[in-house]
């Protein structure tokens, strides 16, 4: 296990579409759960689904907004997009190549969850991008 965590608090309307989505569809670990919280793990981070009466408010585009991962191996990427694709989980974005043929250039998808929950998951062909500063470019917006 890694010796740090990454944790995660995001809001749903209720528990058992949460852990549908999150356990049966997306492949999650299910930890402590009540009416009102679940404890999801994500490829060893720690999510954790708060119910709420306040209104999500659906973003309008992936920014500013979103969560994911970065997979430094591009086979665990494809994984979870053969996942995402055979339990039928809705796309926000299509699989897609991003500023291919430079040092950024990366796979990724875009999935929604049931309450507006944006998540993007990606792989760098070249894992030194992850965190290089030698670019000021940033997304793609």
């Amino acid at each position: 296990m890694n010796s740090v965590l990454f944790h995660l608090a995001f809001p749903v309307r209720d528990i058992p579409t949460t852990q549908a989505y999150y356990v049966d569809g997306l492949g999650c670990g299910l930890g402590r759960v009540n009416e009102r919280a679940a404890i999801l793990n994500l490829y060893n981070h720690q999510l954790v689904a708060h119910v709420t009466q306040d209104e999500i408010i659906s973003q309008k585009g992936i920014y500013p907004r979103h969560f994911g991962l970065v997979f430094t191996d591009e086979s665990d990427w494809q994984a979870l997009l053969d996942r995402a694709k055979q339990k039928d989980l809705a796309f926000y974005q299509q699989p897609k190549q991003r500023f291919a043929e430079t040092p950024l250039e990366h796979r990724t998808f875009f999935l929604v969850d049931p309450f507006g929950n944006l998540m993007e998951y990606k792989h760098y062909t070249d894992p030194t991008a992850i965190f290089s500063g030698e670019s000021t470019q940033i997304g793609d917006r």
